[in-house]
């Protein structure tokens, strides 16, 4: 059952989503390293404790949307459908992603901004390395248990490595492309180009892993 959001739980995820949107003009504006906690506060009418007890690291403030990146091809997989590997479930949400021109995959005018504030800070990117591992583990750990494998059994790490290899491939040829300040209906075409490719490159044991059976 559906749980409705209370007004306590409301005003603090709009509070949360109004620091992170100032913090991200900020840090936009002027740099990831140029911008102090202290700054986004003022800016955002709030306490530096305020900000730290949404966010407590400053690079949650620009990749506050971390948490949906790790669970994403997880998210895929355990809503594959019947008959659908586990390849298929992540190159068909992915497909559905680029064509619908989604922001998640980048597809959107700001993303070279975005990719540039990143590309500008060590810290950054150091935060975004580590998301992208926790996304592979807990992918990793999707794929065993959706299969139930043993504990020494390799597929799963082999799956997951090949299914994030997909996901952060694409995402890469999206960032370069908008980066180029292309349009993204060009961008999204060359983008579907890429995944026909890289589906191609995959073994037929990648491809049928984890089909889901029918009435399961």
């Amino acid at each position: 059952m559906a749980t409705t959001e209370g007004l306590r739980e409301r005003k603090k995820r709009q509070t949360r989503q109004h620091i992170s949107d100032v913090a991200t003009g900020l840090f936009l504006e002027r740099g990831f390293d140029a911008v102090t906690i202290a700054e986004i506060a003022r800016a955002a009418d709030v306490s530096v404790n305020t900000v730290y007890n949404y966010f407590p690291a400053k690079e949650d403030l620009f990749l506050d949307r971390g948490e949906d990146v790790v669970d994403r091809l997880s998210r895929y997989v355990r809503g594959r459908r019947p008959g659908e590997s586990a390849a298929g479930a992540v190159l068909r949400e992915l497909r559905a992603a680029v064509v619908g021109h989604s922001p998640t995959v980048g597809l959107f005018a700001g993303w070279a901004d975005f990719v540039r504030v990143i590309t500008d800070a060590h810290a950054l990117r150091s935060r975004l390395w580590a998301i992208q591992q926790e996304a592979l583990a807990d992918l990793t750990a999707t794929l065993a248990e959706e299969t139930a494998a043993e504990d020494r059994d390799p597929m799963p790490t082999l799956v997951a490595g090949q299914l994030s290899w997909i996901h952060g491939t694409l995402m890469a040829w999206i960032g370069t492309g908008m980066a180029e300040g292309r349009d993204i209906p060009e961008v999204a075409r060359e983008a579907l180009g890429l995944l026909d490719e890289m589906e191609d490159l995959l073994g037929e044991k990648v491809l049928r892993y984890a089909e889901r059976v029918p009435g399961r």
